[in-house]
C-alpha cells in the first residue's frame, strides 16, 4: 500500500532532516488530506452552532453533523442513527457509561467483570464505580501469552454480575479477544457488555449487530480522524433509558422554574453543549477513506508488516516478542530486549528518527500480570512499509543499555 503515502501530508515533512518513520499508530494515527480537507471545508463553509439557530448556516452545520452520524452508523452496521452518540473519545464514552448505565445498574454487593488486558480507560471507570457503589471488580486473568480464555470469562459471570467490560483488541499486544462469543456467554447469564473498540476499528470491519454488542466505543484519532472526538454505540433500547451524563444546552425540550426538567431523547440528551462538529465531519471522512482502501487490503497489509516484524525480531540478540501477534495480526507487535530498559530502546530508535511507544501503555496492571517492567511497541498503519519495519529492527542490533538501565532500572511510567 505504498501508494497511499501520498495521501498523508505529514509524511512529506522531515524530522531532523529525515522523513518521519512513524510506528506509534496505536497511540494516534496521522491524517490523510481527505480528512484535513473535510475539516477545513466545514470551518470555511458551514461554521455555526447546530440545532439552535434558525438560519441557513446553522441548518447546513446541523445537516453535516447528522450526515456524519449516519456515516458512522453505516460503518458500524448499527440499526439506527440515534444509536450513535458522539463523545470526546473512547475514554469519554466509557466514563459516560460508567456514570449513567453503571450507576443505575450496579449497587452494593454487585459485581463488574473486566479482562486482565484492559487499558486504564476500560478499567479505572469501572473500578471507581465499584468503589463508590460498594461493589466488587472481578478481573479475568490472562495467560502467559497475554490472552483471555473464554472459559475463564464465562466462569467469572456470577449471579451478582451486573455488567462486563472487555477490550476487542489489546493496545499492548494486539491480542484479539473473541468478543462475539464472549458477548454471547454474557448474554446467556443476563449480563450486558461494554466493548472498548479503540484498537479494533482501524484494522478490521466491525459490525455491532453481528457482535450483538450492547455498547461499543472507539476514538476517531486512532482511525485516521481528528483528536477530541469519538463514538459510543449503544442499542436503542439501552440508550433510551440512560440519564443525561452532562446537562446543558441541547439536552432539554424546555426549562421552567417550577416544573421538572424534560430532557430530549438520545443521542442529543447525551451530547450536551456545542459538539465537535468539525471532528464528526472529519471522522466520517476518515471512515470513508479506510472503506475506499478496502478492508481486505488493510488486513493483508497489517499481516505483512506484523509477520515481517516478528520474523526480524527473532534474529535480534536478546529480543523477545511478547504474546503471539502473528496469530491474529492487528497492527501491533510488542517486544522486550533482555538487559535493556524499554525507554533506552525507545530513545535509541528516536535518535535515529523512528517513533515507537515504550513503557506500560496505560495498562500497568496487565504488564504486572505478565511480569514485565514494560515493552517496546511497534504499531502499524496503512502508510507504513516493510522498509520502515526493517529499518526499525535493524537499529535494534546497535542498541545498548543506557541511563534508564543503569540509573532507573525499575522506573516505569506512561
Amino acid at each position: 500500500m505504498t501508494d497511499v503515502r501520498d495521501d498523508f501530508p505529514i509524511l512529506r515533512t522531515s524530522v531532523d532532516g529525515e522523513p518521519p518513520v512513524y510506528l506509534d499508530n496505536a497511540a494516534t494515527t496521522q491524517k490523510p488530506a481527505r480528512v484535513l480537507d473535510a475539516i477545513v471545508d466545514h470551518y470555511a463553509t458551514a461554521t455555526a452552532n447546530i440545532g439552535r439557530s434558525h438560519h441557513a448556516l446553522a441548518r447546513r452545520a446541523t445537516e453535516r453533523y447528522e450526515r456524519a452520524r449516519a456515516a458512522v452508523q453505516a460503518a458500524l452496521g448499527a440499526a439506527h442513527p440515534e444509536e450513535i452518540v458522539f463523545t470526546g473519545g473512547t475514554t469519554d464514552g466509557i466514563n459516560l457509561l460508567a456514570d449513567t448505565f453503571g450507576r443505575e445498574r450496579v449497587g452494593a454487593g454487585d459485581e463488574v467483570v473486566v479482562c486482565g488486558m484492559e487499558h486504564n480507560s476500560n478499567l479505572l471507570p469501572w473500578r471507581r464505580l465499584c468503589e463508590r457503589a460498594g461493589a466488587r471488580l472481578t478481573v479475568v486473568p490472562v495467560d502467559e501469552r497475554g490472552r483471555t480464555d473464554r472459559a475463564d470469562f464465562a466462569a467469572a459471570l456470577g449471579p451478582r454480575t451486573r455488567l462486563a467490560a472487555v477490550a476487542h483488541v489489546s493496545n499492548v499486544l494486539g491480542t484479539v479477544n473473541p468478543v462475539r462469543e464472549m458477548i454471547r456467554d454474557a448474554h446467556r447469564a443476563g449480563v450486558p457488555v461494554v466493548v472498548d473498540g479503540a484498537q479494533a476499528v482501524p484494522h478490521a470491519p466491525v459490525d455491532v449487530r453481528d457482535l450483538d454488542a450492547d455498547f461499543y466505543c472507539f476514538s476517531a484519532h486512532k482511525v485516521y480522524g481528528p483528536t477530541g472526538v469519538g463514538v459510543l454505540y449503544g442499542r436503542r433500547d439501552l440508550l433510551a433509558g440512560l440519564p443525561p451524563y452532562r446537562v446543558g444546552g441541547g439536552t432539554v425540550k424546555g426549562v421552567a422554574r417550577d416544573e421538572p426538567v424534560a430532557y430530549v431523547p438520545a443521542p442529543a440528551r447525551l451530547e450536551a453543549g456545542t459538539p465537535d462538529v468539525a471532528g464528526a465531519v472529519g471522522l466520517a471522512a476518515a471512515l470513508g477513506y479506510v472503506a475506499d482502501l478496502g478492508w481486505d487490503a488493510v488486513r493483508e497489509h497489517d499481516a505483512e508488516l506484523v509477520h515481517r516484524a516478528v520474523t526480524a525480531l527473532r534474529k535480534v540478540p536478546g529480543a523477545r516478542v511478547v504474546g503471539a501477534p502473528e496469530e491474529t495480526p492487528s497492527g501491533i507487535v510488542s517486544f522486550v530486549i533482555e538487559g535493556v530498559h524499554p525507554y533506552d530502546v525507545g530513545g535509541h530508535l528516536d535518535r535515529h528518527g523512528v517513533a515507537v511507544r515504550c513503557g506500560v501503555h496505560c495498562a500497568s496492571t496487565f504488564l504486572d500480570d505478565l511480569g514485565l517492567l514494560g515493552t517496546v511497541r511497534l504499531s502499524f498503519a496503512v502508510y507504513n512499509t516493510v522498509e520502515e519495519v526493517d529499518r526499525a529492527v535493524d537499529l535494534l542490533h546497535s542498541v545498548r543499555p543506557g541511563v534508564w538501565t543503569a540509573e532507573h532500572p525499575t522506573t516505569r511510567f506512561l
